[in-house]
Protein backbone atom coordinates (compact mmCIF):
# COMPACT_ATOMS: atom_id res chain seq x y z
CA UNK A 1 0.00 0.00 0.00
CA UNK A 2 1.31 3.60 -1.03
CA UNK A 3 0.40 6.48 1.24
CA UNK A 4 -0.94 8.81 -1.03
CA UNK A 5 -2.32 11.65 1.57
CA UNK A 6 -3.12 12.59 4.69
CA UNK A 7 -6.11 15.12 5.99
CA UNK A 8 -6.63 16.37 9.40
CA UNK A 9 -10.38 16.31 10.65
CA UNK A 10 -11.56 20.18 11.34
CA UNK A 11 -14.85 21.68 12.49
CA UNK A 12 -16.06 22.71 9.34
CA UNK A 13 -15.98 18.68 8.75
CA UNK A 14 -18.24 17.35 11.39
CA UNK A 15 -21.69 16.11 11.02
CA UNK A 16 -24.23 16.14 13.60
CA UNK A 17 -23.41 13.37 15.98
CA UNK A 18 -19.89 15.16 16.69
CA UNK A 19 -17.80 12.61 14.00
CA UNK A 20 -16.41 12.93 10.59
CA UNK A 21 -19.00 13.71 8.22
CA UNK A 22 -18.77 10.93 5.89
CA UNK A 23 -19.43 12.75 2.76
CA UNK A 24 -15.97 14.66 3.65
CA UNK A 25 -14.55 11.20 3.76
CA UNK A 26 -15.40 9.86 0.56
CA UNK A 27 -14.32 13.00 -1.12
CA UNK A 28 -11.12 12.52 0.58
CA UNK A 29 -11.15 9.32 -0.67
CA UNK A 30 -12.13 10.42 -4.22
CA UNK A 31 -9.71 12.55 -4.15
CA UNK A 32 -6.58 10.26 -3.40
CA UNK A 33 -7.65 7.64 -5.75
CA UNK A 34 -7.82 10.18 -8.94
CA UNK A 35 -4.34 10.97 -7.89
CA UNK A 36 -3.31 7.62 -7.75
CA UNK A 37 -4.97 6.72 -11.03
CA UNK A 38 -3.47 9.76 -12.50
CA UNK A 39 -0.06 8.64 -12.01
CA UNK A 40 -1.13 5.24 -13.32
CA UNK A 41 -2.80 6.82 -16.62
CA UNK A 42 -0.14 9.32 -17.01
CA UNK A 43 -2.96 12.41 -17.52
CA UNK A 44 -5.00 14.60 -15.18
CA UNK A 45 -7.80 13.15 -17.38
CA UNK A 46 -9.58 10.37 -15.10
CA UNK A 47 -13.15 10.25 -14.03
CA UNK A 48 -14.35 7.77 -11.00
CA UNK A 49 -16.78 5.77 -12.54
CA UNK A 50 -17.24 3.18 -9.46
CA UNK A 51 -17.14 3.42 -5.79
CA UNK A 52 -17.95 -0.18 -3.99
CA UNK A 53 -19.60 -0.25 -0.67
CA UNK A 54 -17.90 2.07 1.87
CA UNK A 55 -17.96 0.52 5.65
CA UNK A 56 -17.20 3.21 8.65
CA UNK A 57 -16.36 1.25 10.98
CA UNK A 58 -14.29 3.89 13.44
CA UNK A 59 -15.65 7.60 13.78
CA UNK A 60 -13.09 10.37 13.32
CA UNK A 61 -12.64 13.62 15.60
CA UNK A 62 -11.52 17.01 15.23
CA UNK A 63 -8.38 17.37 14.85
CA UNK A 64 -7.38 13.83 14.17
CA UNK A 65 -5.17 13.26 11.18
CA UNK A 66 -6.03 10.59 8.03
CA UNK A 67 -3.67 8.86 6.29
CA UNK A 68 -5.13 7.45 3.16
CA UNK A 69 -3.60 4.75 1.35
CA UNK A 70 -3.76 2.86 -1.86
CA UNK A 71 -2.79 0.07 -4.53
CA UNK A 72 -3.40 -0.78 -7.82
CA UNK A 73 -5.79 -3.72 -7.99
CA UNK A 74 -5.78 -4.07 -11.91
CA UNK A 75 -5.03 -2.35 -14.83
CA UNK A 76 -7.39 -2.79 -17.90
CA UNK A 77 -7.08 -0.89 -21.41
CA UNK A 78 -9.03 1.96 -20.55
CA UNK A 79 -9.24 1.43 -16.70
CA UNK A 80 -7.60 1.34 -13.48
CA UNK A 81 -9.15 -0.51 -10.80
CA UNK A 82 -8.21 0.58 -7.14
CA UNK A 83 -7.91 -0.63 -2.83
CA UNK A 84 -8.51 2.36 -0.81
CA UNK A 85 -7.82 2.36 2.74
CA UNK A 86 -8.39 5.41 5.28
CA UNK A 87 -6.49 4.86 8.85
CA UNK A 88 -6.99 7.35 11.86
CA UNK A 89 -2.98 8.40 13.39
CA UNK A 90 -2.52 7.98 16.95
CA UNK A 91 0.60 11.02 16.46
CA UNK A 92 1.57 10.00 20.05
CA UNK A 93 3.08 6.65 18.98
CA UNK A 94 2.28 6.55 15.10
CA UNK A 95 -0.41 3.67 15.26
CA UNK A 96 -2.87 3.41 12.87
CA UNK A 97 -6.56 2.31 13.20
CA UNK A 98 -8.50 0.94 9.76
CA UNK A 99 -11.33 3.97 9.59
CA UNK A 100 -12.75 2.91 6.12
CA UNK A 101 -11.98 1.16 2.90
CA UNK A 102 -13.20 0.22 -0.77
CA UNK A 103 -12.38 -0.61 -4.26
CA UNK A 104 -12.80 2.34 -6.68
CA UNK A 105 -12.51 1.99 -10.64
CA UNK A 106 -11.38 5.51 -12.67
CA UNK A 107 -11.52 5.46 -16.32
CA UNK A 108 -8.69 7.42 -18.66
CA UNK A 109 -10.65 9.50 -20.62
CA UNK A 110 -9.87 11.71 -24.11
CA UNK A 111 -10.47 15.84 -24.58
CA UNK A 112 -14.16 14.81 -25.44
CA UNK A 113 -15.16 12.54 -22.33
CA UNK A 114 -14.43 8.79 -24.13
CA UNK A 115 -12.37 6.31 -22.52
CA UNK A 116 -8.94 6.51 -23.94
CA UNK A 117 -6.18 3.87 -23.76
CA UNK A 118 -3.89 3.45 -21.09
CA UNK A 119 -0.47 3.54 -22.89
CA UNK A 120 3.28 2.40 -21.61
CA UNK A 121 1.80 0.13 -18.98
CA UNK A 122 5.01 -1.74 -18.86
CA UNK A 123 7.10 1.42 -17.78
CA UNK A 124 4.73 3.37 -15.75
CA UNK A 125 6.87 4.15 -12.55
CA UNK A 126 3.55 4.32 -10.48
CA UNK A 127 2.90 0.46 -11.55
CA UNK A 128 7.13 0.14 -10.40
CA UNK A 129 6.77 1.66 -7.46
CA UNK A 130 3.72 -0.36 -6.73
CA UNK A 131 5.20 -3.84 -7.68
CA UNK A 132 8.87 -3.05 -5.20
CA UNK A 133 6.21 -1.98 -2.16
Amino acid sequence: MQLISTNICKTSDIGVNENLFGGRMLSWLDEAGGIMASCVCKTTNVITMKMDEVLFKRPVKVKEQIRIYGSIDKVGKTSVSLYIEARRINVGDDSEDLVCSTKMLFVKIDKDGKPELISDIENNPCLKAQRNT
